[in-house]
Parts: C-alpha cells; sequence; structure tokens
C-alpha cells in the first residue's frame, strides 16, 4: 500500500509549505497599511486637575 509510505508524501508536504510560507512572508512584509496613525501631540492631551470644591 503506497499511501502508507511516508517517505515522498512527507517530502512533499514540507517543501509545499516552505514554498507556501516564503510567499505568504514575502507578501505580508510588503503589506503596507492604509491608514497610518498620525502622532500625537502630548502638551493637547494634558487636562488640568479637578479641584473639589469641598476642601
Amino acid at each position: 500500500m503506497p499511501q502508507l509510505n511516508p517517505a515522498p508524501w512527507f517530502a512533499i508536504l514540507v517543501f509545499s509549505w516552505l514554498i507556501l510560507l516564503t510567499l505568504v512572508i514575502s507578501k505580508v512584509l510588503n503589506f503596507i497599511l492604509p491608514c497610518d496613525t498620525l502622532p500625537q501631540q502630548t502638551a493637547s492631551m494634558h487636562k488640568p486637575t479637578w479641584t473639589w470644591q469641598w476642601s
């Protein structure tokens, strides 16, 4: 029964995964995000402290 011999099928599986991963990784690394975030200004983010009225 040739299906039980893992030697050629394992090599085909490994090589196909290696080819697939190299293609996917190269596509993902070349991917540019469509909406780049802009750096926020920290000075405008600072809010004044709130004082308690009863103290």
